[in-house]
């Protein structure tokens, strides 16, 4: 695994010979050993179509390469270098995949896996116009970043975030204002329901619930804040 959570804020990533991590620009806090940054001005793996949708929706978050220096050397086994990564001082979650996609906005990711491969998912296509009025409701826009394959991602968060099953007999109803991100074979929509802020006067958009189902995991926040 090439990060490691050091606080609550702050992760660390291992950065090998031959492998690569890309991360939101200026993420960077602190980094020891040969290791160098580019930006990276295409979706990592995404396709230049996927970019140009992103971009044209105004949703496309500016990543860096971090890979070892040119020459860099180093034992068999051990890293050429570490990098700590942070932003905002937002809660940093660690989420590790086994070949299953994680959904994520592209705001929340902080840094990613080289190995994973980035992805542009229409929301319209998650859901038909459910799924727009999903991105609208919660701020997420249209477009969500999806990550596929065996590795690790971190995704930021306000308070911390936590982790819910999403079993076949147990969907999951999220505020769509505190969701972070999914993962697994999971299918969303979007729900309506009297919540008991509405009932107390603090309607805020809680009449809509995301609900998730099938089997994977959400994560969720202890805010309605967005990033």
């Amino acid at each position: 695994m090439p990060f490691r959570e050091v606080s609550s804020k702050l992760v660390e990533a291992t950065v090998l010979p031959g492998q690569r991590v890309f991360s939101q620009r200026g993420a960077m806090i602190a980094y020891r050993g040969a290791v160098t940054f580019t930006p990276t001005t295409r979706g990592a793996q995404s396709g230049v179509m996927s970019m140009i949708g992103r971009r044209v929706a105004g949703e496309a978050a500016p990543l860096m390469t971090v890979e070892p220096a040119p020459g860099a050397t180093a034992p068999p086994g051990s890293p050429c270098g570490t990098v700590l990564f942070g932003h905002g001082g937002h809660h940093v979650e660690v989420i590790e995949l086994s070949g299953d996609t994680l959904c994520v906005e592209a705001d929340r990711l902080l840094a990613f896996d080289g190995s994973l491969e980035q992805g542009t998912l229409f929301l319209g296509k998650d859901g038909g116009v459910r799924g727009m009025l999903r991105g609208q409701v919660s701020g997420q826009g249209l477009f969500t970043t999806t990550l596929k394959g065996s590795g690790s991602a971190a995704v930021l968060a306000h308070g911390g975030a936590l982790r819910l099953p999403i079993t076949p007999d147990r969907p999951v109803h999220v505020d769509p204002q505190a969701y972070v991100a999914h993962h697994g074979e999971v299918r969303s929509r979007l729900s309506t329901a009297l919540g008991w802020r509405d009932m107390v006067g603090r309607g805020s958009g809680e009449a809509f619930q995301l609900e998730l189902s099938g089997s994977g995991a959400v994560f969720v926040q202890a805010s309605e804040e967005k990033l």
